[in-house]
């Protein structure tokens, strides 16, 4: 075990999992949780040592986020965002010397990242964008209708999409870092929801300004398909995994109960706790999978930009989302009424309402017709199995 992850295991045993019924109960940002993670260092583990980092891969990042998936899901899902924003930064900044001394900033003061992609008006399509940067000598303004911006408040940064210029097609997006104090949030939408309530995803009207030298260089297109797509479907993966384990932990804890009061009879539960133990597996194999392949992907833009990569990274989504609301749902039933309960030990509440937000955050039907059209372009050779 790495001392990230052991860092993390003690977070989330210690204080995460403490915490977790109270942030659900009251829809609150996990301060606890995250006040730990910034204590032992663990925001900035992406950034190189040639910026102060200590360079850490995208596989300690997924398996702290099914670590803290196991004790609260909110704060897995906020620390997943917040690394994806790094991931971006660190593989397209460049010799950028701005975004090279923010990277630093993040090391030394583990700021928190949040992001600003989804925009009204759009239908849903991040890849498009309405607002703009207005540049005028070095320095832009940016106004964004933004229906979600997760931790907006308690973040220390926000990465914005827009288009380039004011008379960019909307297709032509930029990805912008701008610091929180730069910033203003005006609440349009609050955030009161079935699950995930601690992610405090209000909806903003944002106001922003800076210097051009906070512009990511890459066009977001690349970053998308390079990184962000990848890394967000790798991390949530993770995370939801890890929610599933808990769940699927609670149902054995709960079927060895009733062992125990009926020696020598298998309780009505086991079997069912078996079939769902066939799909965690499996739900725990795709993650793996597309980890590795991204890992062995990561040198090639070319195979990052391909067809075939989106394709699997968009199943990845579809698939462990499923399973987990499957796998939870299963859970529930082995527990019965002990489940169903919200103050018993083998409750399973707010798991499965954190678990059926995984099928709507990003529409799986949205990613399924983007796989239907980038279906049409694949080839027929079928890819090597190794």
């Amino acid at each position: 075990m790495t001392p990230w992850l052991a860092a993390a295991r003690a977070v989330g045993c210690e204080i995460a999992g403490r915490y977790a019924d109270d942030v659900d109960a009251q829809a609150r940002f996990p301060s606890e949780a995250l006040s730990a993670l910034k204590e032992q260092g663990l925001l900035g583990i992406l950034v190189p040592e040639s910026e102060g980092g200590p360079g850490a891969d995208i596989a300690a990042v997924v398996s702290i986020c099914h670590e803290l998936g196991r004790h609260c899901a909110s704060t897995a899902m906020i620390y997943a965002m917040h690394q994806i924003q790094v991931a971006c930064i660190v593989r397209h900044a460049g010799p950028n010397p701005w975004l090279r001394e923010f990277m630093r900033r993040l090391v030394r003061e583990q700021l928190l990242l949040a992001s600003a992609t989804s925009e009204a008006g759009v239908g849903g399509d991040v890849r498009t964008s309405i607002c703009a940067l207005d540049e005028r000598r070095g320095k832009f303004t940016l106004t964004k209708q933004a229906p979600v911006i997760s931790y907006g408040e308690h973040c220390d940064a926000i990465l914005v999409t827009a288009r380039r210029t004011l008379q960019s097609p909307p297709s032509d997006q930029v990805i912008v870092v701008v610091p929180r104090a730069d910033a203003s949030l005006q609440v349009q939408e609050s955030w009161n929801t079935l699950g995930m309530r601690g992610t405090c995803s209000n909806g903003y009207r944002l106001a922003a300004e800076g210097e051009m030298a906070q512009v990511i260089p890459a066009p977001y297109a690349d970053v998308s398909a390079q990184t962000m797509l990848p890394t967000s479907h790798l991390v949530w993966g993770a995370l939801w995994l890890g929610l599933a384990t808990e769940a699927l932990s609670r149902a054995r804890s709960f079927v060895r109960t009733e062992a125990k009061k009926k020696p020598g009879v298998p309780p009505v539960g086991a079997a069912r706790l078996a079939a769902a133990g066939v799909e965690l597996q499996s739900m725990k194999g795709d993650v793996l999978s597309c980890l590795r392949r991204y890992m062995d992907a990561s040198a090639s833009e070319d195979t990052l930009a391909g067809i075939p990569f989106a394709v699997a990274m968009n199943n990845l989504k579809i698939l462990s989302s499923g399973k987990l609301v499957r796998i939870v749902g299963e859970a529930m039933l082995i527990c019965g009424l002990e489940g169903y309960r919200n103050d018993s030990a083998f409750s399973i509440g707010r798991l499965l309402r954190d678990a059926h937000s995984a099928v709507v955050m990003v529409s799986n039907d949205r990613i399924a017709a983007n796989n239907a059209n980038l279906g049409l372009a694949l080839r027929d050779d079928p890819e090597p199995l190794a």
